[in-house]
């Protein structure tokens, strides 16, 4: 994961940086992060040089490894348009441990709220969805601070509120492989949203604490959850043609578990037409605060889940994110953020999703592959084709 491969980077390489002056802008805020300690004001690496660094990185297969973005760094067309100096290795390794992830995390919350639609038919009442999950970056086993399994089985975990309507991250934190879903969801929970989770987060002081915030759920519950039915909701032919066998109304929890809530809520049972190892019919059974909802749009809220899934696979096996640059904890929620950034800046961009083929267009125009109008007539056709 940690290379320190010497990469053939050549000048001719990096092509389109230009399209990094408008960023650098939103940047500059970061210039000052990190520089209390420069009292002799001989700093040559600020944040900002390094998050531009990373993302060059991320947008150039050429650049694998820490020292290839050092190399990169010493390149007078980078430096030109990045307005940075060379960067030592030295200082990029040390960089992680003097500026605060979280700066950037901002901005990247900041680029999320500019993100548009992607053309995908989501109804009215479940525009306002989130989907919440996380997911493991494997860990070298002496990065002693991402415990997960054992000593032997190390990583850090994404934590990642993802905007199905605009296909977007919204919001996330990292910390270690077991740290908790539930209670990182609660850091970011916002009002006036559907949040969309698996069984993982089915915790009825989360589901409270959602209440609380002004927002709805759709959560996938065990099976077996204990529940004292208040009313049984006729079903309507929409919702049998989505698999609904039951819509109920009820109190969640027996007496110690179910005093977290604080209201009713509906339990939903829903055969997904797939048989389990005893040949049973494979059920969800979902719960939500939605009484308004028909019972086929919680079913569809639910299935829309599977949209992040997407995205981490576009995250770790596309964008990269599986190598990582930094063995610190501050070095991978650097990286992290950024690769979040880039991954919005595909979607500014072109004003689609990012997908595979658009994310190669921008590598071969950002290696002097393709040119400008070539990348142009790209994103041109994704409009054509709705995609």
């Amino acid at each position: 994961m940690l290379t320190t491969a010497n990469d053939g980077l050549k000048k001719q390489d990096l092509k389109g940086l230009k399209y990094f002056k408008a960023l650098r802008k939103a940047l500059k805020r970061l210039h000052p992060v990190g520089t209390e300690r420069d009292r002799a004001r001989n700093r040559k690496l600020f944040y900002d040089d390094y998050v531009s660094l990373l993302l060059i990185y991320f947008f150039n297969p050429t650049i694998t490894s820490l020292r290839g973005i050092q190399k990169a760094s010493g390149l007078k067309e980078v430096q030109r348009l990045l307005k940075c100096s060379r960067a030592s290795l030295s200082s990029l390794s040390e960089a992680v441990h003097v500026f605060d992830p979280k700066k950037v995390r901002q901005i990247m919350v900041e680029l999320a709220s500019h993100a548009q639609r992607t053309g995908r038919p989501v109804p009215k009442e479940l525009e306002k969805l989130l989907v919440a999950d996380g997911t493991l970056l494997p860990a070298l086993s002496k990065m002693a601070w991402a415990l997960w399994l054992d000593e032997d089985h190390r990583a850090a975990k994404v934590h990642l509120v993802f905007e199905v309507l605009s296909w977007t991250p919204q919001k996330a934190t990292v910390t270690a492989g077991n740290g908790s879903e539930k209670n990182e969801l609660r850091k970011m929970l916002q009002s006036g949203r559907l949040y969309v989770m698996d069984r993982g987060y089915a915790e009825y002081a989360l589901f409270q604490d959602i209440i609380s915030a002004k927002s709805s759920f759709i959560c996938r519950i065990r099976d077996n959850a204990v529940s004292r039915v208040v009313e049984e909701r006729p079903l309507t032919a929409e919702a049998k043609a989505a698999g609904v066998r039951s819509d109920r109304v009820v109190w969640l929890g027996c007496e110690k578990s179910g005093a977290a809530l604080k209201q009713q809520v509906r339990v939903i049972e829903v055969d997904v037409g797939k048989k389990d190892a005893q040949g049973n019919p494979d059920l969800w059974i979902l719960a939500t605060d939605r009484l308004d909802l028909p019972a086929e749009l919680v079913v569809l809220g639910y299935h829309y889940r599977w949209s992040i899934e997407l995205f981490f696979r576009w995250f770790k096996c596309i964008l990269g994110c599986r190598h990582l640059l930094s063995q610190s904890q501050e070095g991978v929620q650097i990286q992290a953020y950024v690769a979040l950034i880039a991954s919005l800046l595909i979607s500014l961009w072109t004003g689609r999703k990012p997908t595979k083929r658009t994310f190669e267009m921008l590598c071969f125009f950002f290696t002097g592959w393709a040119n400008e109008r070539e990348l142009l007539a790209h994103i041109a056709q994704l409009e054509e084709h709705g995609q």
